[in-house]
């Protein structure tokens, strides 16, 4: 059964009814052609989940009543990636979509050294529009139950002084040490360069702000492609514990 998505203001549990209205509508009624009397998946994005009837379809927006209706906790495990701005805007684009996909918990847009995109106050909340409507496209295809989150832009130095994450790794071309940790039941960001990768001086900013440099094998691998790496490690080993929830 497809799942969709409306905010939780939306949602009334005590008449046991939600409205879905704007671009989901819009997919629901205009693309798929759903009717009434069709039954769906509904989530808010932070865990609740519901079967639902859809019973009114207005001009901009549809009524649906709930069958039953659920909370999942949040994953104990989560995986911010910090990933460079990149010259290609679809290289970029591909990374949030297969990032949402494998379970990212939220991505942070950063500007490096060596960063050749630069990203203007103007174009920005554009950018972060276009950015979201993947990421939810990607969340719904998946049936992901928490959607991530899109951080604002924010500079190498802000990134690498952030706090709250047990594990703070940070792959590298020069570093020959293989991941070797444990990621269930930890906060853990990962921090990829762009083209051309990292500074010296940002590869040493970063250890004396407690990063460890890792190595994701001996092929160069493109930077998105290394942020979907990341994440899929990640994900590999969750899939060897049964009991770990993901996603």
């Amino acid at each position: 059964m497809e799942l969709f998505y409306t905010p939780a203001e939306k949602i009334s549990l005590d008449d046991e009814t939600l409205v879905i209205d704007g671009d989901e509508f819009h997919h629901l009624v205009r693309v798929l052609r759903k009717k009434e009397g069709e039954r769906i998946l509904v989530t808010d994005g932070h865990g609740f989940r519901s079967e639902v009837l859809i019973s009114v379809i207005g001009k901009t927006s549809l009524q649906c009543r709930m069958l039953s209706h659920a909370h999942v906790d949040r994953p104990a495990t989560s995986v911010t990636v910090a990933l460079s701005l990149l010259k290609a805007p679809q290289r970029f684009e591909l990374f949030l979509e297969k990032a949402t996909e494998l379970g990212v918990t939220s991505i942070i847009p950063m500007i490096t050294a060596r960063t050749l995109s630069q990203l203007s106050l103007d174009r920005a909340e554009s950018k972060l529009n276009r950015w979201r409507t993947i990421m939810l496209s990607a969340a719904r295809q998946s049936k992901r139950l928490y959607l991530p989150e899109l951080c604002e832009p924010l500079s190498f130095s802000k990134v690498i002084a952030l706090k709250g994450y047990d594990l703070k790794l940070i792959p590298y071309e020069g570093s020959e040490v293989p991941p070797g940790v444990q990621y269930a039941g930890k906060k853990t960001l990962f921090v990829i360069g762009g083209e051309g990768g990292f500074t010296a001086s940002e590869i040493q900013n970063a250890g004396a702000a407690g990063f460890c440099a890792i190595s994701l094998g001996k092929t160069t691998l493109r930077a998105e492609t290394a942020g979907i790496f990341a994440i899929a490690c990640v994900r590999a080993e969750l899939l060897a514990e049964e009991s770990i929830q993901w996603l």
